[in-house]
């Protein structure tokens, strides 16, 4: 059952909706350069929504979000870059996302799920090292990927990185030693005329041709 604090999201969590994927997915870029503006919490909850309708194998439903609003997210930045490490660093206006998101996976969700009657016939539910490959890891990547689009539907700008100092992370704010932490979205409204792009930008994009492989490798 849909909750009342989702069917009450305010109309702009559900503005601007773009009708073409191909623009979205075109469009979408990773944002290294924020405006201090706040960002609707409903439109948040919103994508997450969205991306919550991923793949996930067996239902299992195994992805969470920790998610950090404005002058909350120092807690992240103070563990993540300390103050002495930000004078060289190269993306300065990164750490003005208003919203901080860590995306997450529960392993055991699975094992759990596949341990159940019209699963338990797979012998998944007995461990993880039974599993051909982690899709606990791949549903929660389904997810932030989705996540990641939903926030370009959004008119939002957002940045995937690789988290530091995690057992620091998740002393601060009580992360299971259980839950893998796949990586970190900052959000928040992109600032025009300074965005700055990563060093691997420049790279060629592959051809469809080689990366498709028809009857045989």
């Amino acid at each position: 059952m849909v909750g009342p604090w989702l069917k009450a999201l305010s109309s702009s969590a559900l503005a601007s909706k773009s009708v073409n994927f191909t623009d979205i997915v075109r469009s979408r870029r990773m944002s290294r350069s924020f405006s201090d503006q706040s960002v609707d919490p409903a439109v948040i909850t919103s994508c997450i929504d969205l991306a919550s309708r991923a793949p996930s194998a067996g239902k299992s439903q195994g992805w969470h979000v920790l998610l950090l609003e404005n002058e909350v997210t120092h807690r992240y930045w103070d563990i993540a870059l300390p103050v002495e490490k930000r004078e060289s660093f190269a993306f300065p206006l990164l750490l003005r996302a208003p919203v901080i998101a860590i995306s997450m996976c529960d392993p055991t969700a699975y094992l759990e799920r596949y341990s159940e009657p019209d699963k338990k016939a797979t012998g998944l539910g007995v461990g993880r090292d039974q599993w051909p490959a982690p899709y606990w890891t791949i549903d929660a990547s389904f997810a932030t990927m989705t996540f990641l689009l939903a926030l370009e539907d959004a008119k939002l700008g957002a940045l995937f990185f690789a988290h530091s100092n995690e057992q620091s992370l998740r002393r601060e704010f009580n992360i299971p030693d259980h839950i893998e932490i796949l990586g970190t979205i900052a959000i928040g409204h992109e600032v025009d005329g300074q965005k700055r792009q990563g060093r691997s930008a420049q790279r060629v994009r592959r051809s469809v041709e080689s990366i498709i492989h028809q009857k045989n490798w």
